[in-house]
């Protein structure tokens, strides 16, 4: 059995406080790593304190995003993963979307990735070494019914990894992205059963994945057992998009 070992590597998590972003951080710090986790509402989680970092701070705001790659960079030393995972989701169909329904959801989904992405950049082609990774949606690859602002962003994602991954290549910082299907979270276990069943019934495993199913697909592209994948999506989803 292989074990992944991330000890002295230094993790930022966006939207790490709850759902996929907490199991994310969990499983990073199962594996070694350091983590601060960023969300706009920051809850105590009883993780070793020397190597956790909860920060409140809003992902959508590119001057915060820097002051906060900073912070994390002035206490560690070094950033290695940046785990681009927050993301709101304002459905409603294309002729009721309203402007400020497109722009949150913009702002958030892909401006938040944009923000660490760029922040963290500089750090990781002097340290000629870091991991890109970012979580999009399956719904970013074939689009959603009531999603178009999501869809857009997280379509919007994908193509900010892939340009990155192109960026970035030649100083050994790789840029992947992770795309969950339908997965439990307090978000979704909320929706109506009707809507749960149809979406499990999409998949071909028929059955819907957890947050773990996504942190562990992170945890190994921050890991030596993807070195040699960059600008690559990795679909979590049970076969959902097939």
């Amino acid at each position: 059995m292989i074990k992944i070992d991330l000890a002295g590597q230094i993790a930022i998590v966006t939207g790490g406080n709850r759902g996929i972003g907490d199991a994310i951080a969990s499983t990073l710090l199962k594996a070694g790593a350091s983590v601060a986790a960023v969300d706009l509402n920051m809850e105590n989680h009883e993780y070793d304190k020397a190597k956790y970092l909860p920060i409140q701070s809003d992902v959508s705001d590119f001057d915060a995003a820097k002051t906060v790659v900073k912070q994390v960079f002035d206490r560690f030393g070094r950033i290695d993963i940046i785990v681009a995972n927050a993301g709101i989701n304002r459905d409603q169909v294309l002729w009721k979307m309203t402007k400020e329904n497109w722009e949150d959801v913009i702002k958030v989904d892909l401006g938040g990735a944009f923000n660490y992405f760029a922040a963290a950049s500089l750090i990781m082609k002097e340290q000629r070494s870091g991991k890109l990774i970012a979580i999009s949606s399956i719904n970013g690859l074939r689009g959603k019914f009531g999603q178009t602002n999501y869809s857009a962003a997280k379509a919007g994602v994908v193509g900010l990894v892939k340009a990155a991954a192109k960026e970035l290549g030649k100083y050994s910082v790789r840029a992947n992205v992770v795309a969950p299907g339908f997965i439990i979270t307090e978000m979704t276990d909320r929706m109506p059963q009707k809507f749960k069943d149809a979406a499990i019934d999409e998949t071909a495993l028929k059955k819907a994945g957890r947050t773990d199913d996504i942190a562990n697909a992170v945890v190994f592209l921050a890991s030596d057992l993807s070195s040699h994948i960059t600008g690559e999506i990795i679909k979590v989803d049970g076969g959902q998009y097939i």
